[in-house]
């Protein structure tokens, strides 16, 4: 048997260390220290995230301003239910056939400004860029036909059109509005121009209400032939704008603004010489009633409104500029006895106006002009502690349910900086609870102008007052 032979084994030496030979360090001189710490802090950081701001036109209304919006708002309110109007509120988008058809096709709002889309769906939806269009689809899809005439609504709220951004004019913008449907007399024409001009003139803004008949549609056919052929006369002498006008929608030439167009617009036909009989004494009546009533008006033969439902009474709200000597105007309306049966229903008359809230606003911050008192808290409920936080928050909601404008700060544990929150807000009296007083069911009132006070019972606290304002004298 051949004999095994056993294998060399051998053994691995363990490797020799490598020594790494560090080359000798030189002191950083001052400017290779000042590039290092420049190296370092120009390293790339992380970007920054853009802020969000605003679309353009839009506005946020802040704090600071909601005064002046809460003043309009009632003053608009009250009007609407002293002569006996209710509200009613629309959807802001709505089919976009409903403006196609209501306001016509070559009117600018719908060939400039409307923000129109399609949905989800591929329907075709708009923003709404007026209310009237909207009242009268409600007014027909809800039956208001049927009820006794005329229907008296009124709403608030934003509308949208897509035009360049200006002082008092937004994309997103704010109307009131009163809208009378079913009823054809004049007296309706002169209610919605007087209730117009007591928004202004209970605010002390100085108005003239511009006037004019646009009459029936045969009374626009005779005048549109003349007025086109007046301005053919004159084409070499009017803007670019005015000769497209001429072709699509002639009234519009009497809305032009272009210095140039103004003497030629000065001596054109006068609808009011085209008017048929109805329409003549119809526009008369509206007159006297205005005069009956005081409400100062100028008869402008130029003026006609951009939307091609309005017939016969068109108007404006105009106020003065005394230092810039110019006219802005403020709000418009008029009959639409037409658009009903346009959008559906039967031949039913109407009329309305729209004012514009943040126009009015403008006016009221220009002339500094004085809104109505705001309400003020009549008390400022204070605390020191958690225990005495829970009493004070009870007795915050019970003065609530009394009818009693109470204050608080409940986040604040500091007594002297209550104290001082309910004296620079001028609240007459205060009501402090601490330790003591949640222990004996009972709390301090404190009179804020001469520092007396008194300690009452808890739960009698709002009564008391109530009899200290003057406002309950049931409690001896």
């Amino acid at each position: 048997m051949a004999s095994l032979k056993k294998k060399p084994v051998f053994k691995k030496s363990a490797p020799k260390p490598v020594v790494k030979k560090e080359l000798p360090r030189k002191p950083l001189t001052g400017g290779q220290s000042a590039q290092k710490k420049e190296n370092a802090s120009t390293a790339p950081a992380a970007p920054a995230k853009k802020q969000i701001q605003l679309l353009r036109g839009m506005k946020d209304i802040l704090p600071r301003d909601q005064h002046y919006w809460k003043a309009v708002y009632e003053k608009a309110q009250s009007i609407a239910e002293d002569f006996g109007f209710d509200r009613i509120d629309t959807p802001v988008l709505e089919d976009a056939s409903l403006f196609l058809r209501g306001l016509g096709k070559v009117t600018d709002i719908v060939e400039k400004e409307m923000y129109m889309f399609e949905d989800r769906d591929a329907d075709k939806v708009t923003l709404r860029p007026e209310n009237t269009a909207s009242i009268v689809r409600a007014y027909l899809q809800h039956g208001m036909w049927n009820q006794p005439q005329p229907v008296k609504l009124w709403y608030w709220g934003p509308m949208f059109r897509h035009e360049r951004p200006q002082e008092g004019r937004q994309r997103q913008f704010w109307q009131a509005g009163f809208e009378v449907l079913g009823d054809p007399s004049p007296v309706i024409d002169a209610m919605v121009i007087q209730m117009t001009w007591l928004l202004y003139n209970e605010f002390g803004v100085p108005v003239t209400i511009h006037i004019n008949s646009m009459g029936m549609p045969d009374d626009r056919t005779r005048y549109k032939m003349e007025l086109v052929q007046y301005y053919r006369a004159h084409r070499a002498e009017i803007c670019e704008n005015c000769k497209a006008r001429l072709m699509k929608n002639p009234l519009r030439v009497l809305d032009c603004k272009e210095e140039g167009c103004q003497p030629v617009k000065a001596n054109a036909p006068q609808i009011v010489d085209y008017l048929s009989n109805d329409s003549r004494d119809h526009f008369m009546k509206v007159l006297e009633y205005l005069d009956e009533l005081g409400i100062p008006y100028f008869l402008n033969h130029t003026l006609v409104r951009g939307l091609d439902y309005y017939t016969r009474t068109v108007f404006e709200v105009v106020t003065s500029d005394e230092e810039q000597g110019s006219q802005t105007a403020l709000c418009g309306g008029g009959r639409y006895d037409l658009l009903v049966e346009e959008l559906g229903g039967k031949p039913t008359p109407a009329c309305g106006v729209a004012p514009g809230i943040e126009r009015l606003i403008v006016q009221l911050k220009k002339r500094q002009l004085p809104l109505p008192p705001q309400r003020q808290p009549q008390v400022y409920v204070a605390q020191l502690g958690d225990l005495s936080r829970r009493k004070a928050m009870l007795l915050f909601a019970r003065l609530r349910a009394e009818g009693v404008m109470a204050d608080q700060d409940f986040s604040k544990g500091s007594l002297k900086a209550q104290l001082e929150s309910a004296n620079a807000k001028k609240i007459p009296f205060a009501f402090v609870i601490g330790q003591k007083e949640v222990q004996e069911g009972t709390v301090i009132m404190r009179d804020m102008d001469s520092g007396v006070q008194e300690t009452i019972d808890f739960n009698k606290a709002p009564q008391i007052l109530k009899r200290k304002l003057g406002i309950d004298k049931s409690v001896e």
